[in-house]
């Protein structure tokens, strides 16, 4: 009797793990709680080294996040949230935090070196019906090939064309599908990266985005509305500015791919005449293997009346800049991303400053990144 009552015990102390465990086993995880309740939670963590040979930190660049001389930096940690189905109501929530936030700010908050590194890139609710999408809040622009969310781009440094575009706008946009083929956008919003408007006029979006062969698609948009003629959004006098972005993409092979934009920008002022940006920017792309993939990109960006501010230049004269950027990518799985990137800038004034004062026609820089998804 007393074996009897041992062997029990002991078969009852293996069994108790056991059956824990199948009850932990039928406890769902968050990610299985999200994904029945139709919500969808990715992010990112994206931190880098870059070095340049001109001062960037105080003195001019053409460029919008790689700010550093000589520099480590956690450039982004991006989080979104978000529950969009094809029919009813939804919403999206995506939140930008780290050293590129500080240039990413809508109006009246102020953007640059110093400022907050936290951001409410995106908040917005949506309704979806048939072929219709509604869109309120803030979300991010039509225009460009590149984005702020830093693992959709194939490059360290984003280009000058990125930074002759808004980031984000705050107001109503709406979607519509014709087909698989054939996507219409419309919208009215407060203006470019103004969460509340500096002006009592609105802007007005349109877009299109277009895939007439399955290797192929196209997009337009187009904004026009009143901002500051004085560059700063929000302050100085009041004028019309319109843009006209497109871009194209074709998948040469499933290993090679070839893009382009072009932007125009006009910025009409209140004592007569406008200011206009145009740029034109080449991007290809080529897969190695999986892992292993280099891309080149290279810009033309005529600044006419040097409306980015440019230090040394004329009044009314304007700055005409090149740019080529190799960028190469290792991706040992699909959590984690590692680039190497060599760019160099041309323009034909003196308007990039070195740290003792001195000023050249050139920019040059070198950066390493790592990017990890989850």
């Amino acid at each position: 009797m007393k074996k009897l009552l041992i062997a029990s015990a002991v078969s009852a102390a293996f069994a108790a793990p056991t059956t824990a465990l199948a009850q932990a086993a039928r406890v769902p995880t968050l990610g299985q709680v999200l994904e029945a309740s139709g919500v969808s939670l990715n992010g990112y963590i994206d931190a880098a080294y870059s070095w340049a040979n001109k001062n960037v930190e105080t003195g001019f660049s053409n460029r919008v996040f790689d700010s550093q001389n000589n520099s480590f930096a956690l450039r982004q940690v991006g989080l979104m949230v978000s529950k969009q189905p094809k029919e009813g109501f939804g919403g999206l929530v995506n939140l930008t935090v780290g050293s590129d936030a500080q240039f990413i700010h809508s109006f009246p908050e102020t953007g640059g070196p110093g400022a907050s590194t936290f951001d409410i890139t995106q908040g917005y609710g949506q309704y979806a019906t048939g072929s219709l999408t509604l869109m309120a809040g803030k979300f991010v622009t039509l225009s460009g090939t590149e984005v702020i969310w830093s693992p959709s781009n194939t490059t360290f440094s984003r280009s000058m064309l990125f930074g002759a575009v808004p980031f984000t706008h705050t107001g109503v946009r709406a979607s519509y599908a014709l087909g698989d083929q054939l996507t219409l956008y419309g919208g009215i919003n407060n203006g470019w990266d103004q969460l509340t408007d500096g002006n009592r006029g609105k802007t007005v979006e349109l877009g299109a985005a277009y895939t007439p062969i399955k290797p192929l698609s196209l997009y337009f948009s187009g904004y026009s509305g009143k901002e500051s003629a004085g560059g700063v959004t929000g302050t100085g006098p009041q004028d019309t500015r319109n843009s006209f972005d497109f871009v194209a993409t074709w998948s040469i092979t499933n290993a090679m791919s070839l893009g382009g934009e072009i932007l125009y920008v006009a910025q009409d002022r209140p004592t007569g005449g406008a200011a206009k940006v145009n740029g034109a920017a080449v991007y290809f792309t080529y897969l190695f293997t999986p892992q292993w993939r280099i891309v080149t990109r290279g810009e033309l960006f005529d600044d006419k009346q040097n409306f980015r501010g440019a230090p040394g230049v004329t009044a009314g004269s304007g700055v005409k800049y090149t740019e080529l950027t190799v960028a190469g990518s290792y991706m040992p799985n699909s959590s984690i991303e590692l680039r190497a990137e060599v760019r160099g800038d041309r323009a034909d004034e003196a308007v990039f400053i070195d740290s003792d004062g001195s000023t050249g026609k050139s920019l040059q820089s070198v950066a390493l990144q790592g990017i990890y998804k989850f």
